[in-house]
């Protein structure tokens, strides 16, 4: 039975072939040349403008057994022209870790996806991108919470959880919540050391917080994953709720999060929220 390497490597040998002869000379910037007999790019061009030796390049387009640098296959990817898909796609089959291009964090999303949240009303939805903005709410999550906006000009859960008073800040229970919301925010910027973005969040947020800049520096990591979570509310008291994430095609680093009622009583107090609703949160306001 052929092994995993033995199966990707024909595979990325194709692929290279294929999106080679897709790029012509022009695409480039460089002459047609004579007697091309190919209808792409010849294998020493990619390699020249790829900056790695022929030999190298051949021996990859051919599927053998050779390490590949991500600073080598993301030259490669450039010369070829390949999408954010395609290149993710080309790590795959090298099995080089694959990291997204850095890219400034999704500040917005789609009527689409707005809608979805919406529809998931009479659950509480929200979707975050990985530095905890808030990108949109349902009628229901808006029930719930009330989140400031801060100078980004959007919501962001981190800065209201560690700059609200300690009476005032929806999560019970912080001593145990915010370290781990504090893990999962580094886990993310694992991807973005040293984007000026957020370093400057990062450096904002600890100085407005001594707290979270004491959690940042103990270097803590952890994925996001559903919980139990209690809130609690100025108007029907605590409510227990669980959480799941759920991942966004198309918008890498963001989630919807649901949340639904742990309990009997936490669905009756959300039913109560609900018929206090004011009729302008029926309008799918959102944070776009």
């Amino acid at each position: 039975m052929r092994t995993s390497t033995q199966r990707r490597r024909p595979e990325l040998a194709a692929f290279l072939r294929n999106r080679r002869a897709r790029v012509t000379p022009a695409d480039v910037g460089m002459p047609p040349g004579l007697r091309r007999r190919t209808p792409g790019l010849r294998r020493e061009e990619v390699a020249q403008l790829s900056g790695v030796g022929v030999t190298w390049y051949t021996w990859l387009e051919q599927g053998r057994p050779i390490n590949a640098s991500p600073q080598v296959l993301d030259a490669v990817a450039r010369t070829l022209r390949l999408d954010p898909p395609e290149r993710e796609h080309l790590y795959r089959l090298a099995e080089v870790p694959f990291q997204s291009a850095p890219a400034g964090l999704t500040r917005r999303i789609s009527a689409e996806v707005q809608g979805i949240v919406d529809a998931l009303d009479p659950l509480l939805a929200v979707v975050y991108n990985s530095r905890y903005d808030v990108l949109a709410t349902n009628a229901a999550y808006r029930d719930l919470f009330q989140l400031p906006k801060i100078r980004t000009g959007l919501p962001n859960v981190l800065w209201t959880v560690f700059t609200l008073p300690e009476g005032a800040c929806p999560v019970v229970h912080r001593e145990k919540e915010l370290p781990l919301m504090v893990a999962t925010l580094r886990s993310s910027y694992g991807r973005h050391v040293g984007e000026p973005a957020w370093e400057e969040y990062i450096r904002g947020l600890s100085a407005a917080s001594p707290w979270f800049a004491e959690l940042w520096a103990s270097g803590t990591v952890a994925p996001p994953g559903p919980r139990v979570k209690t809130f609690r509310h100025g108007g029907v008291g605590e409510i227990r709720m669980t959480s799941q994430s759920l991942s966004l095609d198309g918008m890498p680093e963001c989630r919807i999060v649901v949340y639904n009622p742990a309990d009997e009583e936490a669905r009756a107090k959300l039913a109560v929220l609900r018929e206090r609703r004011e009729p302008s949160y029926l309008s799918g306001t959102d944070h776009r």
